[in-house]
């Protein structure tokens, strides 16, 4: 496979989205996520991009071959806003093919040309070493933090 093409995500994608956020899920960390949560989540991000924004990796055939979301946040420290890479997926029969090197080279061309992005940022499950080992060779260095929640009801 190569990737033709990388191109924001429609209305027309949520279904294929949701697929995807439910398998990466499920693959990465076990979670069972429902399925209506998740149509209604990807919806509203795409309905408003300064909720979210959506690509999708398009391979020759014309058919999805992986996907991320950017979402944003502001840094006092730079003054400026990091880019977070989220909702990472690529379809297994693609893997291993570039398809997430080509749309991390997307985002990452993006971010260069707007004023006012001072990086990206992502975050990996520990022990996901093939993942980590993929974001080093595109460049990407452990930032030196560990991520903390708080759940709200």
């Amino acid at each position: 496979m190569t990737t033709r093409s990388i191109r924001e995500a429609t209305a027309a994608d949520c279904d294929w989205l949701a697929d995807c956020a439910i398998a990466m899920a499920w693959e990465t960390e076990r979670k069972h996520l429902d399925p209506g949560t998740v149509r209604a989540g990807i919806d509203a991000g795409i309905a408003d991009p300064a909720k979210a924004r959506y690509f999708v990796a398009v391979d020759d055939g014309g058919e999805p071959a992986g996907t991320l979301m950017l979402t944003r946040e502001w840094s006092d420290w730079r003054n400026g806003h990091w880019w977070w890479i989220q909702s990472v997926y690529v379809v297994p029969a693609q893997r291993r093919q570039g398809v997430f090197a080509a749309l991390y080279r997307h985002v990452e061309a993006l971010a260069r040309a707007t004023p006012g992005v001072v990086g990206l940022r992502l975050y990996v499950e520990r022990g996901n070493d093939a993942a980590r080992g993929t974001y080093a060779a595109l460049g990407m260095a452990d930032a030196g933090y560990d991520i903390l929640e708080a759940g709200m009801p």
